[in-house]
């Protein structure tokens, strides 16, 4: 059992605040956090601790910093988490996490980097994940992002996630990035075979003069595959979002991207959709919406006897829920 005060720098709590942040999420009732299960902790780029159980075997790469995460056919639920924290200036972290899902296996990976930057110069943490999900296998991936510090030292993020889905397997990918994050591009590829299903959930909030980038690639070549993706983003201040989407439909298949947007002061967002039917039988949609919170939104909840910052930050909340 790992204990958050021995594995971290017991004189410090920024350890422990990061962790709570980034492992936190609305949709794992029964997530335990690090104090049980298969996991492995990062932090400043040297590996804290791994942990293995009898249907997780965590391996350390040799050729490049990161881990093999192997999950067993036929394991009925297993939670794995693999955080990353940085907690100085001048920093920059490349990791390397590959996970093997058997088939018919079921799986919780809750990942998620948390930087607390106070120094003058950049901390940065690129994670570049790759999926690999064998026939029937069912995962959910949670991915939080969070950033915070008194210094001028940027906190930027770029996660790249590779996807291989294997016939019938889904994949439910949940990312979030709360707060604090000056930059990031955020990159997922993604392949389907067939009735696989990808579902993806982004919520992404930018403030002051911060920038964020999420590109999705998917082809969807199996036989009756599935990809649902829905963006959430809110740009206040000066801040940028821009949102691409390239999906393929290269057989009889179905895929809906959605992309949501609330702006305010400066903020600006962009929506660049691209779906491309290659059969006669793929089903394509896209949706975008960008704008304001309406009026009349505000002036219901005022009269409930909101102010109009609690108006707008209870709607904000429930968009980005």
């Amino acid at each position: 059992m790992i204990d958050k005060a021995e594995a971290r720098d017991s004189s410090n709590d920024v350890d422990v605040r990061l962790l709570d942040t980034i492992l936190a999420s609305k949709s794992l009732k029964d997530d335990k956090g690090l104090e049980t299960g298969a996991h492995s902790l990062r932090k400043n780029g040297l590996s804290v601790e791994l942990k293995s159980t009898p249907n997780v075997r965590i391996e350390k790469k040799e050729d490049h910093p990161g881990i093999d995460v192997f999950v067993r056919d036929d394991t009925p639920l297993e939670f794995v988490h693999v955080p990353v924290i940085i907690t100085k200036g001048g920093f920059d972290d490349v990791v390397y996490n590959d996970f093997h899902i058997g088939r018919n296996a079921h799986a919780i990976i809750v990942a998620g980097c948390g930087i607390h930057n106070d120094d003058a110069c950049n901390a940065q943490h690129d994670g570049i994940h790759r999926f690999f999900l064998d026939e029937g296998a069912d995962v959910q991936y949670v991915e939080n992002h969070y950033g915070e510090g008194e210094g001028s030292g940027e906190r930027i993020l770029n996660p790249e996630t590779d996807v291989h889905l294997g016939k019938g397997a889904v994949l439910r990918m949940e990312m979030v990035q709360i707060k604090g994050v000056d930059s990031t591009v955020r990159t997922t590829n993604a392949e389907l075979d067939d009735n696989a299903t990808l579902l993806v959930t982004e919520k992404i909030m930018t403030s002051q003069k911060q920038s964020a980038k999420t590109i999705f690639n998917v082809k969807l070549n199996g036989k009756d595959s599935k990809c649902q993706v829905t963006s959430r983003s809110y740009a206040i201040d000066d801040s940028s979002q821009k949102f691409i989407s390239n999906i393929e439909g290269n057989a009889k298949c179905f895929a809906h991207v959605e992309c949501d947007a609330i702006i305010r002061d400066h903020g600006k967002v962009t929506s660049e959709p691209a779906i491309t039917a290659n059969d006669v039988d793929a089903n394509m949609i896209h949706e975008a919406q960008i704008g304001k919170i309406a009026g009349e939104q505000l002036v219901k909840l005022m009269t409930l006897g909101l102010s109009e910052k609690e108006a707008e930050k209870e709607i904000i909340n429930g968009f980005l829920a």
